[in-house]
């Protein structure tokens, strides 16, 4: 008789992937809408089915195991294939085009593989991706210009459209930037109406630290260019740190700058049945995340 399969029940899987991703098992629970209970006995289940431990705890708090890690990797894949297969399978087949605006960072981060499955689900749909900076995207959606948007806002400040993401920002800077201290900071940032921009000055003129901008442009690639060869400091998300780039915030004495949600705006009434599915897969695609 072959070995029985393992318990890869997606909502457990779903469940474990959102207690990592979140820090844990209050958090998750809080983010999936159940009590802290159920998302332990899901836990519980899944480590009894597969005979291993996945968290190592210690009090309240805990930390993934080895096999952990390994399931970590799985799991994102088979819920990323179940939504595919979902997409493919129990959804109609449509036609039609979808114009698609996001902030070029969350684009180069997080939507490339998300978008590729989508494609691959529904071929017949043709997508328009325009990057460009919230304020301008949220005017192209007035007009009728775009049929979704991904927008930067205020984790705190609530606001139309459907939370799709939230994430932390952080000052970075290279190891060979020079700051003198008492000298007013050096930055590189996007021009306006860039959402960061908006908040590092704002950040800094609260805490009334002196500072100059030493380079500005709209393109990502050149602005981490400029922060790489030391020429100044940045504020960006911290999945946008790359090689070169460290945190500074507490170096500096710099004042957190908080955390950025993304929200996914889509027309009132009727919507096009591909805007509506493109919206649902990216949702749910980063809700999986």
């Amino acid at each position: 008789m072959p070995p029985p399969l393992p318990p890869f029940d997606l909502d457990l899987l779903r469940s474990f992937i959102t207690i990592v991703e979140s820090g844990g098992f209050t958090r998750a629970a809080e983010r999936l809408g159940r009590t802290q209970s159920t998302i332990s006995l899901q836990i519980k289940r899944l480590e009894e089915g597969l005979g291993r431990r996945l968290f190592q705890r210690e009090g309240r708090s805990f930390e993934v195991t080895p096999e952990g890690e390994q399931l970590l990797i799985y799991a994102r894949r088979l819920l990323n294939l179940a939504g595919e297969a979902c997409a493919a399978l129990m959804e109609p087949a449509v036609e039609g085009s979808v114009r698609l605006g996001t902030p070029e960072d969350f684009a180069t981060a997080h939507l490339s593989d998300i978008l590729f499955r989508f494609a691959r689900a529904h071929p017949q749909v043709a997508l328009e991706v325009r990057c460009d900076f919230t304020a301008n995207l949220l005017d192209s959606f007035a007009r009728g210009d775009l049929d979704l948007v991904l927008c930067k806002r205020d984790a705190q400040g609530g606001g139309d459209g459907l939370r799709v993401w939230r994430e932390p920002l952080v000052w970075a800077a290279s190891p060979r930037l020079l700051h003198l201290a008492g000298q007013p900071l050096p930055l590189v940032l996007a021009p306006t109406p860039d959402f960061y921009r908006h908040r590092a000055l704002e950040m800094l003129e609260k805490a009334g630290l002196p500072w100059r901008i030493v380079y500005t442009s709209p393109s990502l690639a050149s602005l981490q260019a400029a922060v790489n060869a030391g020429l100044g400091i940045t504020i960006l998300s911290r999945d946008m740190l790359g090689p070169g780039l460290q945190v500074v915030d507490a170096d500096l004495g710099l004042p957190p700058p908080g955390d950025v949600e993304i929200a996914l705006h889509r027309p009132t009434g009727t919507v096009p049945k591909a805007a509506e599915l493109l919206a649902d897969h990216i949702a749910r695609s980063l809700e999986q995340r």
